[in-house]
């Protein structure tokens, strides 16, 4: 009796009475577990089996490691070791844990004559067929690994027996673990005397790498020279150093892109962009421009796309019952990779963002699980910044996951966006600490104007909220981020909305002041002349926005002597305040101060320290005796008190305004030293000169660190200061 069989068929030959039992087990293609019965004869190739746990399955391995020396020192030590030890390599995906992973193996096997073993961790039937696999490159029989198959033995016990009684020392790797949970279930992780194990894993904060014997290593991006380097190692011949930086901080040296961007580079056949034009192209392709670099073919091949290496995290959740973190992550898209101050987190928790819209919804009660689940996950990390709690995202990771945003759900993620940024924002009397917090929330302005600049979505209300934001950076002192932010809320609300829309004037004239504290005063001028003049035909000479583009110009017009036209933009400015806002608004007040300094500047004495005065009382009064205004006007008057010959007077005043400013605006602030320099001056004209030099000294090489040497401020506080130190005043001169 004669039989065939083909495929996966049998046939059983049998005389007198037997029980045959067979079970038949089906896998989806290239899932088929690696070992089959011994008797059953030579099996087809199975997808799921390793061709050789002995060669790293890594899609491209890096010539040269870069940076990256803490961890291996400690990695290669652990290696040389008598073993025993579990290391754990975590982080965001695309950081390169592979790679060092790789680096260490081949180093374990060429110079610690170690057996390497590597098995692709990422999935269940990976992970058992090549736990198997490293069973049976380890001694176990034939029948000891059918039994484990088919799971009439453990499976993990058969491995770590043989592990543990292995003739030679071995490194196992475990790579892309990023499901802990598949290693806890068959307790397929544990420390052997006879090796060490290496788990890469984007997983953060799982219970098992808190074990005893775990050693736990973040692995972040790289330095900026480093990452430079591994550019310049690709594509030698694509650029300068230089050129080479530029795009490896655009990519925010993160080493699968710096890969994907320096491979496409040394490949090009129908191009050959410079690193210039590459850096020039990916403010249009972003990550779709980068994965043009992967390899056409290859398995894993979703880990070696940057636009898809994270959506396989996201995925995982989502499968794990946590969708929101997709919609908590499309969310910090719509900002930048700066940190997120947690607090601007803090409406989408308590309700109310309208976010419950989205698909998957972003629920109040979600919020949380799904923050946790992203750090978990390495997607987000928790920093701490300038004393706020915050959470950060890489940069390329925020343009893959924008990418993917559904067309329908853009307009309402920017809505929310710009929401939470202005429900964030400090009021109008806030202190310094609030506005130099807002500086945080600066990036994230900019970030949500050009997301809404990309897809069209620029409102009047977003385009504000810029403004605003760059003014209160502006109140903070970081005048050049400050511009920034004003040139482009102006630039894209011309865009979007139009020269003559409300709106624009606004962040058109907001950059005015910037100019003006930056010294830059020609252009303030040729910038707030036509603006000017679009307010008061588009809104009237009445509205506010026209009062504080006229209010702006006479200051800039003020410091380049054009102190006539400066006294009649001004006497309207007061007038028209006056009349809309009221005598007691703060705009009035700053007026009246405004007022005053331009009265000294004309050299108009009479009656000058007697208004200033009434209105020192007057701040005093309706704003209160710390408000900045306040403060201002005290500053005014001791100014003509000097004038006028009471140097001492006038230092006293100058003492309380210095100390009003630096409550209110902090130490290192450049307004501080206008009134510091104004007490050296009081000083001097008492004959106080080693004092008055020494203010002198401490505001000209603290506005030439913080404005420039060539700022003209800095200028007049180098000129003062040598005049101090030249020749000694005479009792009782006054010091203009």
């Amino acid at each position: 009796m004669q039989g065939r069989a083909s495929g996966s068929a049998r046939v059983y030959q049998t005389g007198g009475d037997q029980y045959i039992e067979e079970h038949v087990h089906h896998y989806a293609p290239g899932s088929a577990p690696l070992f089959g019965h011994p008797w059953a004869g030579p099996a087809e190739p199975r997808g799921a089996a390793p061709d050789s746990v002995r060669i790293p399955l890594v899609g491209r391995a890096p010539g040269v490691l870069r940076d990256r020396v803490d961890v291996m020192e400690r990695l290669r030590a652990a290696v040389a070791g008598p073993g025993g030890g579990i290391q754990v390599l975590h982080g965001l995906g695309g950081c390169g844990k592979t790679a060092v992973a790789h680096t260490l193996f081949t180093e374990a096997v060429r110079d610690h004559g170690r057996v390497g073993l590597w098995v692709n961790a990422s999935e269940r039937v990976s992970l058992r067929a090549g736990m198997l696999a490293v069973a049976g490159d380890r001694g176990a029989a034939d029948g000891e690994l059918a039994a484990a198959a088919d799971g009439r033995r453990a499976a993990a016990d058969l491995v770590w027996h043989h592990l543990d009684h292995s003739a030679e020392p071995w490194l196992l790797v475990l790579d892309n673990a990023d499901d802990p949970g598949i290693l806890e279930e068959g307790a397929w992780l544990r420390p052997s005397p006879s090796g060490t194990v290496l788990v890469t894993t984007r997983h953060a904060t799982s219970p098992l790498w808190r074990a005893p014997g775990v050693s736990s290593y973040r692995l972040g991006v790289l330095p900026l020279e480093d990452a430079t380097l591994v550019l310049r190692d690709l594509a030698p011949d694509a650029g300068t150093q230089e050129s080479a930086r530029k795009v490896a901080r655009r990519l925010g040296c993160l080493p699968l892109a710096l890969t994907l961007a320096g491979s496409h580079l040394a490949h090009q056949l129908l191009e050959s962009w410079s690193m210039d034009e590459y850096d020039r192209k990916l403010s249009e392709e972003s990550t779709a421009l980068v994965d043009r670099g992967a390899s056409a073919s290859g398995g894993e091949q979703s880990r070696r796309l940057v636009g898809r290496t994270w959506q396989l995290s996201l995925d995982s959740l989502a499968e794990g019952g946590l969708p929101e973190a997709t919609a908590l992550l499309r969310l910090l898209s719509f900002w930048a990779a700066d940190p997120v101050p947690l607090s601007l987190l803090m409406p989408v928790a308590q309700g109310g963002a309208g976010l419950e819209h989205l698909d998957p919804p972003l629920t109040a009660a979600r919020v949380e699980p799904a923050l946790r689940a992203l750090l978990d996950h390495s997607l987000i990390d928790m920093v701490e910044t300038d004393g706020h709690r915050c959470v950060k995202a890489h940069g390329v990771l925020l343009d893959s996951v924008a990418a993917g945003v559904p067309d329908a759900e853009r307009d309402l993620l920017a809505e929310a966006a710009g929401r939470l940024l202005r429900a964030a924002l400090p009021d109008g009397t806030a202190s310094s600490r609030a506005r130099s917090q807002a500086r945080l929330l600066a990036p994230h302005v900019t970030g949500l104007l050009d997301r809404s600049h990309r897809h069209g979505l620029v409102t009047a209300e977003s385009v504000r909220t810029a403004v605003r934001v760059a003014r209160l950076v502006y109140e903070a002192g970081d005048w050049t981020a400050a511009l920034g932010l004003a040139s482009t809320a102006a630039k894209t609300s011309a865009e979007h909305l139009g020269d003559e829309n409300p709106a624009t004037i606004e962040a058109r004239s907001g950059q005015g002041p910037i100019l003006f504290r930056l010294g830059r005063y020609a252009e303030a001028a040729d910038l707030l002349r036509p603006v000017h003049q679009d307010a008061l035909r588009t809104l009237g000479p009445h509205d506010v926005r026209t009062l504080d583009a006229a209010y702006e110009l006479q200051r800039v017009l003020h410091r380049l002597g054009d102190l006539a036209h400066a006294r009649t933009l001004l006497e309207a400015v007061l007038d028209g305040r006056r009349h809309t806002l009221g005598e007691g608004h703060v705009a009035t007040l700053k007026s009246r101060c405004e007022m005053l300094e331009l009265r000294l500047a004309r050299d108009e004495f009479d009656g000058y320290t007697t208004a200033a005065e009434e209105l020192a009382g007057d701040c005093e009064r309706r704003l209160g005796p710390d408000h900045l205004v306040t403060v201002w006007a005290r500053d005014a008057l001791a100014r003509g008190l000097l004038r006028s010959g009471r140097g001492a007077e006038a230092e006293d005043l100058f003492r309380r305004a210095l100390a009003g400013q630096r409550a209110g605006y902090g130490d290192g602030h450049p307004l501080v030293l206008g009134v510091l320099i104004q007490l050296s001056r009081a000083q001097y004209a008492q004959g106080k000169r080693e004092e008055a030099a020494e203010n002198a000294r401490e505001v000209a090489e603290q506005r030439a660190g913080i404005l420039g040497e060539d700022h003209p401020e800095t200028v007049a506080a180098r000129d003062w200061y040598a005049e101090v130190r030249a020749v000694p005043p005479a009792d009782g001169v006054a010091v203009p």
